[in-house]
């Protein structure tokens, strides 16, 4: 019975998914999402229906936020390919650095996003892009070295963000920087660097008129526009300087022999590379591509397969270096060493060389990137394939089959279900977040090395692995529970199913195996096991009552059903009551003690108690039958909440 309450509230009623459904066909807002639940209740539908609509309500909001979250995740990566287009074919730097803040300013959702320059005359940094910004006196600032947070991050190199910028201390402010920031209103403000190399030319900020903190991958993409911003100044600058070759060459024939077909090549690889990426090539495309143009050998290297000191001086260099006979260039993306491009065999390169060498760095960064982000795609996949089977929805063999085929599971296999959760809850949401975080990267990461799956589900993460040969399901979750702990640093319970088998065919499976880990983790928990890992077999009788074809619900209600069905008729205390009676030793004195009432008033509730389960129910066999049916109700209780 438990279980099956626990299925009916993964899915709604039939019927009830319609006007959802037309939601999220039309791109409603989240509010307009209560509306076919109020009028339901408005014209006094019956409770089942209501239900029915607010269950999927919730599965409707729930589909809206992961269709939200992939528009997002797309508009990012559009706006970044759209941004690498205009800069390469880069014309009109103003109108380029416009692009980037109005895409930054867009994709973070801030009020204002501007970007400064350094000054190095003056010593300073200036303004010299702005977008959504409505004070005069801001948009003139400039800030010297270490002043405000934007001085701050072109003196360290480092971003900075501030939640709210007038109680920030970390910082020098100023009276006029302060005034200018007051004009427009700014309370939460991130900013990174713009960087060349080594050396910072700026800084690009996104800025919001109300306390806001923003999230890691916020700051990793405000850092990919700066990228691209620093990218369009030095290629703008290098078309500077091109243009004052190209004069110089004009006045010397010689000189536009020599260079000119230097200046092909890198033509030829500037478009080379354009097509490369815009047709999906991979990162030994892009050293093949570089190889043909600079005729020679280029090859990707793993960090740790490149000379140290060679690399490290091209990470910070920002430029390729020569290494004996060879021609090493970093491939970094914020501040983290990817690999490096080397070029074999080379000794004599000229300097448009080197700078097709670098530019060849810096694409294979994006392509590598990209490729990470792929493999996240690859996780979430994994879960969506575990929530169609945990929904139990009717699906066609054949096709989940193949779906587990393309991430390299079986469903043919035997399998267990195991229900993983961390110990306890943190003060700060923020920590929580951040661990409950850690707890699914661990657990993708343990179930795509073991050609499993793996989601997150009721706060915790629910994963589906193969059960090995003379292994067993008790084994699998304490060695989980010990891995998923090791790599959150922190205890983590896990309850596991008994095996499972034939998944395609039978789409319930995985979700009644589910509740039964579930009732294995609470069972833990209760039983002051946490940070451990157990089946039910490890449970004895209470075991037996765990596992998902026991009938607890019905032994509750024929062991005290009577209790229960009067508490709830008439709002009294009598199940609190007889858990406190028999965690107190069936002494009264200190039962009162327990839920602070008068020692009469315990004697009548459990007079009370005594005529609804007979005379007897103290003997010991009562007694025991009675503390079991307490135990599984709260346990029952605890799925029901989930």
């Amino acid at each position: 019975m438990a279980r099956d309450h626990v299925q009916s509230a993964e899915r709604p009623g039939t019927g009830a998914e319609a006007p959802f459904l037309e939601l999220l066909a039309r791109g409603a807002s989240a509010d307009a999402y209560e509306q076919p639940v109020l009028l339901a209740r408005a014209e006094g539908l019956p409770a089942e229906r209501v239900d029915a609509l607010e269950r999927a309500k919730r599965l409707a909001l729930r589909v809206r936020a992961e269709m939200e979250g992939r528009r997002r995740r797309e508009a990012e990566l559009s706006a970044l390919f759209e941004t690498a287009h205009d800069l390469a074919a880069l014309r009109d730097l103003d109108a380029v650095l416009q692009a980037i803040v109005q895409r930054a300013r867009s994709l973070l959702s801030t009020g204002v996003a501007y970007l400064t320059l350094h000054d190095e005359a003056a010593g300073d940094t200036y303004m010299r892009v702005t977008e959504g910004s409505v004070a005069a006196r801001f948009q003139q600032l400039r800030l010297g070295m270490g002043e405000g947070l934007g001085g701050l991050v072109a003196q360290t190199a480092r971003p900075y963000v501030t939640p709210d910028y007038f109680s920030d201390d970390r910082f020098q402010h100023t009276r006029t920087i302060d005034t200018g920031v007051s004009d427009e209103g700014l309370v939460a403000i991130l900013g990174v660097p713009l960087m060349i190399g080594p050396q910072v030319i700026g800084v690009l900020f996104a800025a919001d008129r109300r306390a806001r903190v923003f999230e890691r991958e916020e700051i990793a993409l405000l850092g990919s526009f700066a990228a691209l911003a620093a990218a369009a100044i030095d290629t703008a600058n290098l078309l500077t300087e091109t243009r004052s070759a190209l004069a110089r060459l004009a006045r010397a024939n010689e000189i536009i022999r020599d260079r000119s077909g230097a200046i092909e090549r890198a033509s030829d690889v500037h478009d080379r590379l354009a097509e490369l990426v815009l047709r999906g090539g991979g990162v030994h495309d892009v050293a093949a591509t570089v190889s043909q143009v600079l005729d020679g050998t280029v090859e990707f290297a793993e960090a740790a397969g490149t000379p140290t000191a060679a690399l490290e001086a091209s990470r910070v260099e920002g430029h390729a270096v020569r290494h004996g006979e060879d021609w090493i260039a970093a491939v970094s993306a914020g501040g983290e060493l990817l690999g490096a491009l080397v070029l074999r065999g080379h000794p004599g390169l000229d300097p448009v060389d080197q700078r097709t060498l670098e530019r060849a760095a810096m694409v294979t960064s994006l392509l590598l990137l990209a490729r990470r982000s792929a493999a996240e795609a690859e996780q979430r996949v994994r879960g969506e394939l575990l929530d169609d089977l945990l929904d139990g929805r009717d699906r066609d063999p054949r096709v989940l089959r193949e779906r587990a085929a393309r991430l390299r599971a079986d469903l043919d296999a035997t399998h267990v279900v195991l229900a993983a959760r961390l110990d306890g809850t943190s003060a700060d949401a923020d920590q929580e977040a951040a661990a409950r975080r850690r707890l699914w990267s661990a657990a993708s990461h343990l179930a795509a090395t073991r050609h499993g799956l793996a989601a997150t589900r009721a706060g915790g993460t629910v994963l589906l692995l193969p059960l090995e040969p003379g292994d067993t399901g008790t084994h699998l979750a304490r060695r989980t529970a010990g891995q998923l702990g090791t790599a959150v640093h922190e205890k983590v319970t896990v309850g596991a199913s008994g095996p499972v088998s034939d998944l395609a065919a039978r789409p319930d499976a995985v979700a009644a195996a589910y509740t039964e880990g579930l009732r294995c983790l609470d069972a833990l928990r209760l039983l002051g096991r946490a940070g451990d890992g157990a089946a039910a077999d490890d449970f004895g009788f209470l075991g037996l009552l765990l596992a998902g074809d026991r009938d607890i619900a019905g032994y509750v209600e024929r062991t005290i059903g009577e209790v229960v069905a009067y508490d709830e008729r008439r709002g009294t205390d009598l199940v609190r009551t007889l858990d406190a009676y028999f965690d107190c030793g069936m002494s009264p004195a200190r039962t009162k003690d327990e839920l602070h009432v008068h020692v009469n008033t315990v004697a009548q509730r459990l007079d009370r108690v005594g005529r609804l389960l007979g005379d007897d129910w103290q003997s010991p066999a009562r007694a025991l039958e009675i503390q079991l049916a307490l135990r599984l109700l709260r346990l029952s209780s605890s799925a029901v909440s989930r």
